[in-house]
């Protein structure tokens, strides 16, 4: 980092601010998107730790990197928004059609897709020597999913020491407790994430854009989009689900799945889904949208990310939100 280029920031040069920061930008907005599940929510935190960095940077004593200092900011944004009693979960969208019997009703989460646009650089970065994942399954939504699930605290944590690879003392001086009290949320933070993601004898995900992963890719979408409910399911595990962020709903097994699917179909009656392929938290994934049975044009019905698991599907996550969709620089509507 130049010290010409600092002093020149701390007295007030937004340029030479800027130079300092920018390349941190993408990481630290990925790190607010791990904690928070919301892409708006993490580019919200990421505007104000820009700002706080701004104000703060004459208290800025070099005592740790800028990229550590940068990360303390946002980690402290974050746990500020998770502690933010006006903050809830979408509200989940009533079907339009009674559903049959899920396997499980969720309790209402946030959680996003994440566009691999935004992620060339992040998939391979050069994590600290704790790292404890490799850094293709810290942006799985599995990943981001399960650390939904732990406290706030713990979250950070994990984050910061398991997937970023900051020291324990680093992690405390970021989250202003001790190294021991850093260790305790880790070790039940651990526990947790393993309990939430131990699934015996599971096969690894075709490498992304292999011949593997665009075959299974191109069946599946075949069968969407030809409403082939039987071929769907064949391309299923046993225990695949089913699930509709921010919806509770969810389906396990091929029989379950199946029963749904055919509920749907049969409210949707006439209209067809067109897709359009897209990637999300490093997974294949599509625009989804339903053909309008009084016009030339389809309307979107959300984001299909699918969790492969060896020459299978694992998990279909329909993301119902369709406001993610400009993200992913998917249109508003299809014409025919």
């Amino acid at each position: 980092m130049s010290e010409q280029l600092l002093l020149r920031a701390t007295q007030g040069d937004e340029t030479a601010f800027r130079e300092l920061t920018d390349s941190y930008r993408r990481e630290l907005q990925f790190h607010c998107y791990r904690i928070l599940g919301s892409m708006q929510d993490a580019e919200d935190a990421l505007q104000e730790t820009m700002l706080s960095a701004w104000r703060g940077l004459r208290g800025f004593e070099e005592r740790s990197s800028l990229r550590a200092w940068l990360y303390r900011i946002a980690t402290n944004r974050c746990l500020d928004a998770l502690r933010d009693a006006g903050r809830q979960p979408p509200a989940a969208p009533e079907p339009p059609f009674e559903p049959p019997a899920p396997t499980r009703l969720a309790e209402p989460t946030w959680l996003e897709p994440y566009p691999d646009a935004l992620l060339e650089g992040l998939i391979d970065p050069s994590p600290g020597p704790d790292a404890r994942y490799e850094t293709r399954e810290t942006v799985e939504l599995a990943f981001i999913a399960a650390l939904q699930e732990l406290p706030p605290r713990q979250r950070a944590a994990l984050v910061l020491r398991d997937v970023l690879g900051f020291r324990a003392g680093e992690v405390a001086d970021m989250l202003d407790t001790s190294e021991d009290s850093v260790k305790g949320a880790l070790k039940r933070a651990r526990a947790t994430i393993e309990q939430l993601q131990a699934v015996p004898g599971r096969e690894r995900a075709p490498l992304p854009d292999s011949d593997e992963e665009r075959e299974l890719v191109r069946r599946f979408s075949d069968a969407w989009v030809a409403d082939d409910i039987d071929g769907v399911v064949a391309l299923l595990t046993d225990d695949a689900w089913v699930t509709m962020p921010p919806s509770p709903l969810q389906y396990r097994g091929r029989s379950a799945i199946a029963a749904f699917l055919r509920e749907v179909a049969r409210w949707r009656g006439e209209r067809r889904y067109r897709l359009i392929a897209t990637r999300a938290n490093s997974q294949p994934a599509f625009g989804c949208y339903r053909t309008d049975a009084h016009a030339p044009v389809a309307h979107p019905t959300g984001l299909l990310v699918l969790t492969l698991e060896g020459d299978r599907i694992a998990a279909i996550t329909n993301f119902l939100d369709t406001s993610v969709l400009p993200h992913f620089g998917l249109p508003r509507t299809l014409r025919d």
